[in-house]
């Protein structure tokens, strides 16, 4: 493992976080009274948006799993249909386990469905940009010992916290707080959000910290 593949990691998070900062400055320069409380739909939206681009966009760029491989034209339109339709299947399956663990069924139903698009950002779109839409690779990653790379180890840690951050933040929400935040489910995506910051952040440092005993398989 070299110092360069942890240095460009940690590049490449730095990034995922930067375009979580735009995504709450930049609209604020187009829409009046913007703000993550007060037009928290509007956000979840925009900042979906924002790392789903830059997530392409480093992938495209980085290539951390480069296949010696050439795939047509149609193959590669396949596999970004596949992606979408796992993207769209991941919201769905979210939305329905927001609802079976207490979320309103129909009163807020675009506010639960937009919690779902923002958690599958967060996880789902990383999954599909390093391992494609591959459900072997997904389980083979997310096993013990299963990951071969330092971008897999990542993505381990970033949607384990981004996980955690969503349930953490729905411990609030039946205090009697009587905060703005508290309301469904803002408190879940500010999780969700600092929990995927979290992970960007702490992973290429754990990696760092620990990298005379990591082994992966391809080296």
């Amino acid at each position: 493992m070299k110092d360069t593949d942890i240095k460009r990691l940690l590049y490449t998070h730095l990034l995922c976080i930067f375009s979580i900062i735009l995504s709450v400055f930049i609209p604020s320069l187009f829409l009046e009274n913007f703000s993550i409380l007060e037009t928290h739909l509007t956000w979840l939206c925009i900042c979906s948006g924002f790392v789903t681009a830059v997530n392409l966009v480093l992938y495209l760029a980085v290539k951390p799993n480069t296949s010696s491989k050439r795939s047509s034209l149609s193959h590669k339109v396949t596999r970004f249909l596949k992606c979408c339709i796992y993207f769209l299947m991941s919201c769905f399956s979210f939305h329905v386990i927001f609802v079976l663990y207490g979320a309103p069924l129909i009163e807020l139903a675009l506010e639960t469905f937009l919690f779902a698009v923002i958690l599958s950002t967060f996880t789902t779109v990383p999954c599909l940009c390093l391992l494609g839409p591959n459900l072997k690779a997904w389980l083979r990653v997310f096993s013990r010992n299963g990951v071969s790379s330092i971008w897999e180890n990542s993505l381990q840690m970033t949607t384990i916290s981004s996980f955690l951050g969503a349930w953490l933040g729905a411990l609030p929400i039946p205090l009697d707080w009587e905060r703005p935040w508290q309301v469904w489910p803002i408190s879940c995506t500010l999780g969700a959000t600092f929990g995927y910051v979290a992970g960007l952040v702490i992973s290429p440092l754990w990696i760092y910290w620990n990298r005379k005993q990591l082994t992966y398989k391809n080296n």
